[in-house]
């Protein structure tokens, strides 16, 4: 299953079940642009499932919902735009599996389409992911991204998590906020990037400059490795530039999500983006 989406003019989301071999975050991949038609994305979580009911621009195919998820709905006045299957709690269990935290709503939607990356916006900040494959992860960074209003993320058609249900539930209805641009070789674009006038900064614990002390510009791109392996050679050599997080304690690195929000807060600052 591939796909992906975004907020008004771009989004995305993705999934398919069942979900308990997702939850394991196993088989990593994602979806090109033309694979949108797979299948129906898979959503569900109160806050996935009704950021996703508040977007004009995702098409939901079908909702089902547990009495208490329905009444819940109906006293917060917010519309399901499509006529629910109210069913019990187990059934939405055997749909996902025994972990998932469905809180009573599953929906099936269209993915959303992504957008190319020469319609990146030219200020603020974007974040681009160099083969980061675990969905709670990538879900936790487009989280923290949605917070910090970054204008997209670029990640790459493979060696990256599908938008699956974990992704979603992870992301808090940050599918629906924030553009996801897949792309088919990075380093081909991060040098559009760089080309549009994007300054690149990879974070790396080896950056010969602390982003803190950087003197950073609009537009920002902060580029991120996966856990372990950080930034791949190519990927370093085509930033316009590294940098390093340096931590005051003994322990000098951090989980990739958590070095997501602690770049984001410091991009921001020293950008002026903070209100």
């Amino acid at each position: 299953m591939r796909d992906r989406d975004r907020k008004q003019h771009f989004r995305h989301g993705g999934g398919k079940p069942p979900e308990k071999r997702r939850e394991t975050g196993r088989r990593p991949a994602w979806r090109g642009r033309e694979a949108a038609a797979d299948g129906p994305v898979i959503l569900y979580g109160w806050h996935t499932v009704v950021a996703a009911l508040a977007n004009p621009q995702r098409h939901i195919l079908k909702l089902m919902l547990t009495e208490n998820a329905a009444r819940r709905l109906a006293d917060e006045n917010i519309p399901t735009r499509v006529t629910p299957e109210m069913v019990r709690p187990a059934v939405i269990d055997q749909r996902l599996g025994p972990d998932a935290v469905h809180q009573g709503l599953l929906a099936e939607a269209e993915p959303l389409p992504s957008p190319d990356i020469d319609s990146l916006p030219q200020q603020g900040i974007v974040l681009v992911l160099d083969q980061i494959t675990d969905p709670h992860n990538v879900g936790a960074i487009m989280r923290s991204a949605a917070a910090f209003a970054v204008k997209a993320i670029v990640t790459t058609a493979r060696h990256s998590p599908e938008a699956t249900g974990v992704l979603a539930k992870s992301a808090s209805g940050a599918l629906e906020l924030v553009p996801l641009v897949t792309v088919q070789n990075l380093a081909r674009a991060l040098t559009e990037m760089n080309d549009q006038g994007f300054m690149t900064v990879g974070l790396d614990s080896k950056g010969n400059e602390n982003l803190g002390e950087m003197a950073l510009r609009q537009p920002l791109a902060l580029v991120l490795g996966a856990e372990g392996k950080g930034l791949r050679q190519l990927t370093r050599d085509t930033c316009s530039g590294l940098a390093r997080l340096d931590m005051p304690g003994e322990i000098k690195s951090l989980n990739v999500s958590n070095a997501a929000v602690l770049a984001l807060y410091i991009g921001s600052f020293r950008l002026g983006l903070m209100s």
